[in-house]
């Protein structure tokens, strides 16, 4: 099995989901598509926590841009000399993959606290800005009758669970990818190592 083409695979695919990230939490700062809500701060305190754009966006592309870098001309040096230099590779990439790791883990968080909490937004009945949602601890999301308490921004309860919703899975793919180049990081590290220990003592 050649660990380093597993490894850029993984890699393509979390260039792919970081970006999705950065696009979806971008998303999140513009309520239907207007400015106005950032700029007078109008926004869900989770949305400024850059989690998407920072957690699963660019602490995941550290690890895409590694693992996209491995080369595996020689099945990561398991049939050729070079398998010391291609060995300390896959195992280094195991601690881009854990960078990975923290940063999908915070987008997971951080969106699942969002989705938890609810919309920052002018109600109709305090006419205040508020979390309207807050002790329902979740519930909300559920009781579709309550999201017309949010008046401004116009429909900011769908916008708001859809793009935590998409940044919780996509984070939740990232963290299982990485996860896997873990195991694969290690198993390729060892493998190429004791295959360069038998071609040592062979010759």
């Amino acid at each position: 099995m050649c660990f380093g083409r597993c490894a850029r695979c993984v890699g393509y695919k979390l260039l792919i989901l970081a970006l999705l990230c950065i696009v979806a939490n971008t998303l999140l700062y513009f309520p239907n598509g207007e400015t106005r809500f950032a700029s007078e701060h109008h926004l869900s305190k989770y949305v400024e926590c850059l989690h998407g754009i920072l957690g699963g966006g660019f602490l995941v592309l550290i690890p895409a841009a590694v693992f996209i870098g491995l080369h595996d001309d020689n099945c990561c040096g398991c049939f050729g000399h070079e398998g010391c230099g291609k060995s300390c590779a896959m195992l280094s990439s195991v601690l881009a993959a854990l960078v990975g790791i923290l940063g999908s883990g915070y987008c997971i968080i951080i969106s699942a606290l969002g989705l938890s909490q609810g919309p920052y937004c002018l109600t109709h009945l305090e006419r205040n800005w508020i979390y309207p949602f807050t002790d329902s601890s979740g519930g909300y999301l559920f009781e579709y009758n309550k999201w017309s308490e949010c008046q401004e921004p116009q429909n900011i309860v769908q916008w708001n669970v859809t793009l935590f919703s998409i940044l919780l899975v996509l984070g939740g793919i990232e963290f299982i990818l990485c996860f896997i180049q873990i195991i694969n990081g290690i198993l390729g590290g060892l493998c190429g190592l004791c295959c360069s220990h038998e071609e040592t003592y062979v010759c």
